[in-house]
């Protein structure tokens, strides 16, 4: 397996759009409510490639078998008093290689490249109790707070999320 720092989606989107409708369909906490239809999911990432162009966005994804299995992304502000942090969202793993340590691998290149371009700050936030948790934990997250109600899950319901953060 290959971790890659995307410079293009555009010839890896039928990829992308499975292993994106994969973990929506499965309950992932990305921001979408299921069901998520193939044109939602590609202009979805037709606007993500956008960011990746303007530098605005990074993204990585984890490629086996010239199958992409995993991604997460980076957003890099460029406002004056934030150019020393970047978030990081959608960590996706696809549900048939779930376990296999793709997401510590996905997270550690995406820090190490916020280091290479001077974000030493990072945050994120998850559903309260999803299971990333426990990574983002593990790789030394701090939890910042939670908010109930925050976001609806891919069945409709609200959820609570909760904030990491970790200084690099």
């Amino acid at each position: 397996m290959d971790i890659i720092d995307v410079k293009t989606t555009n010839c890896i989107e039928k990829s992308l759009i499975e292993l994106l409708t994969d973990g929506v369909e499965k309950g992932a906490s990305i921001g979408f409510i299921a069901p998520l239809g193939e044109r939602e999911a590609l202009e979805y990432w037709q606007a993500v490639n956008l960011d990746i162009q303007d530098s605005s966005r990074k993204l990585f994804v984890a490629i086996t078998e010239e199958r992409v299995v995993g991604a997460v992304q980076l957003s890099i502000t460029h406002k004056p008093n934030g150019l020393h942090r970047g978030e990081i969202e959608k960590l996706i793993v696809h549900s048939e290689f779930r376990g296999q340590g793709i997401s510590k691998q996905l997270m550690l290149s995406m820090e190490s490249t916020a280091k290479q371009i001077g974000r030493h700050l990072l945050v994120l936030d998850t559903r309260l109790g999803d299971i990333a948790s426990n990574l983002y934990r593990k790789l030394d997250y701090i939890e910042a707070g939670q908010i109930p109600n925050f976001a609806k899950s891919s069945s409709g319901e609200f959820e609570a999320t909760v904030y990491f953060y970790k200084q690099l």
